[in-house]
């Protein structure tokens, strides 16, 4: 079993491609899994910090000024530039407008640490950054929506965050906590069979998170296809520039996993607190914004010029 997870680990983009597509070509298997998507997400976060550990994402955390100014560039500036640009133009009621800003104020999704992972880079910075990310997050909102009535209620939204952050740490002290009475140091083999896993996991995870696309795709094809595009060039074009301007500043170790972050947001918890009549296109949007997200292990290798294995990386 653990060469069979090996394996994977070795070729986990594809099974990332392949989720992707069972996720369009299997609308009912999507279905089914779209009530699980928490607790699978969630899971996901488990693994990665079984993963690096608590000694690892303790040294990381000394030095975490850094991804604290990251943070707040990524989830406080960011979005307000956005607003800066939408608000005069009329546009901060719209579709697309929310969508953007809502993108750029959320946190890390809690799969950037394992595409960074694939891409062949260490998966610490990523985690980093969710972790700050995430718990920054219940301040950053609040100039935001304070702005943009558009967006939502504030307090549902600050619920949510808060939650967030709890389950967050709940789940990533228990992984910590079974890491130390388990495996304390993980070999390279295991290492390689846990990655494979996670790979697997990811996988399951894309099928879900397609529920709303697959009809859509039946009934309105050219918005789906409108949407994938709006979230390929916000996704992949935030990761390319991220990744420009980090090796502009000499942060040459950093900027793979912080340039993943940039274009892959949480902005899905966001939705509770959205009016129901803005819900539906922004469920398709969630659907599309997973096309960039799983095939950035493929399509951004080539752009970060990183190696052809993530097994390498241990």
């Amino acid at each position: 079993m653990l060469e069979l997870f090996a394996f994977v680990a070795r070729h986990g983009r594809y099974a990332l491609a392949g989720g992707l597509l069972a996720g369009f070509l299997l609308p009912d298997i999507a279905q089914s899994l779209r009530p699980f998507l928490p607790q699978m997400i969630l899971f996901l976060l488990f693994l990665t910090a079984f993963r690096i550990g608590a000694k690892a994402t303790l040294l990381g955390l000394r030095n975490s000024f850094a991804a604290l100014k990251v943070a707040l560039i990524f989830q406080l500036v960011l979005p307000l530039v956005a607003l800066a640009v939408f608000i005069p133009l009329g546009l901060s009621h719209t579709t697309f407008a929310i969508v953007i800003v809502l993108m750029l104020a959320a946190p890390s999704v809690t799969a950037t640490p394992n595409i960074t992972l694939l891409l062949g880079h260490d998966p610490e910075p990523a985690f980093r950054l969710l972790i700050v990310g995430t718990a920054i997050l219940p301040l950053t909102i609040i100039p935001i929506f304070w702005l943009s009535p558009a967006l939502g209620h504030l307090a549902d939204v600050f619920t949510v965050a808060v939650k967030l952050l709890m389950a967050i740490w709940c789940v990533v002290m228990f992984a910590f906590a079974m890491r130390r009475v388990t495996f304390r140091t993980l070999n390279t083999r295991q290492t390689e069979a846990l990655d494979g896993f996670t790979s697997l996991v990811l996988a399951t995870v894309v099928i879900g998170l397609m529920s709303a696309v697959g009809p859509a795709l039946q009934t309105a094809p050219l918005v789906v296809f409108q949407w994938v595009l709006v979230a390929v060039i916000a996704n992949m074009g935030a990761q390319i520039l991220a990744f420009l301007a980090f090796r502009k500043l000499g942060w040459g170790t950093v900027a793979v996993p912080f340039a993943v972050v940039a274009g892959n947001r949480n902005f899905a918890l966001f939705l509770i607190a959205l009016p129901a009549a803005t819900t539906d296109p922004l469920l398709i949007f969630l659907g599309c914004y997973q096309v960039p997200m799983y095939l950035t292990a493929l399509v951004m290798r080539r752009i970060f010029n990183t190696p052809n294995s993530a097994s390498h990386t241990h």
